[in-house]
């Protein structure tokens, strides 16, 4: 999706990651680390992704305006190496109860969200109004990095949950 202004991708944002975790309020905590054929991701996988991507992202950004070189995708991690990647988030959330790990969400949606609302229209949507963005083609502006690392996701992952819970029953 192409963004006109910040409030219609803030609320894209929101729209989106209600959704998503509202698809976990049904699921039994007891099935939070469950694998089902078909579907890649536990729950509590799917939740833990979103917090990684969504912490991850705002770091990029919060390292750069401390004055230093954010490393991207993350330190000690290489594009290639996502999959590990992935496993630290997995690992990160692991002893979390899936009503925590809703909770961790809504708060790291809101934190996200204030983020976004604290730039301005030419970070969002300028090419290289951040360093970290620079490496990336054109098209790669800060709002295409929060589009999908959030709204993105949170609809492929919600069709994912649903899959899941339908798999499951």
């Amino acid at each position: 999706m192409i963004y006109q202004n910040k409030k219609q991708l803030l609320d894209e944002i929101n729209k989106t990651a209600k959704l998503f975790i509202e698809e976990f309020k049904t699921v039994p905590e007891d099935k939070k680390d469950s694998l089902v054929d078909g579907v890649d991701k536990t729950p509590a996988q799917m939740i833990a992704y979103q917090l990684g991507w969504l912490a991850l992202v705002k770091s990029w950004d919060d390292t750069e305006l401390s004055g230093e070189i954010p490393i991207l995708p993350a330190k000690g991690y290489k594009w290639n190496q996502l999959g590990e990647l992935y496993q630290s988030f997995y690992q990160a959330y692991k002893e979390l109860s899936l009503k925590e790990l809703i909770q961790h969400f809504e708060q790291a949606v809101d934190i996200w969200t204030g983020w976004i609302g604290s730039l301005s229209e030419e970070t969002l949507f300028i090419k290289d109004s951040r360093n970290w963005t620079k490496p990336y083609p054109e098209s790669w502006t800060v709002a295409r990095f929060i589009h999908i690392n959030s709204v993105a996701p949170f609809k492929s992952f919600r069709t994912k949950i649903r899959k899941w819970k339908k798999l499951t029953q």
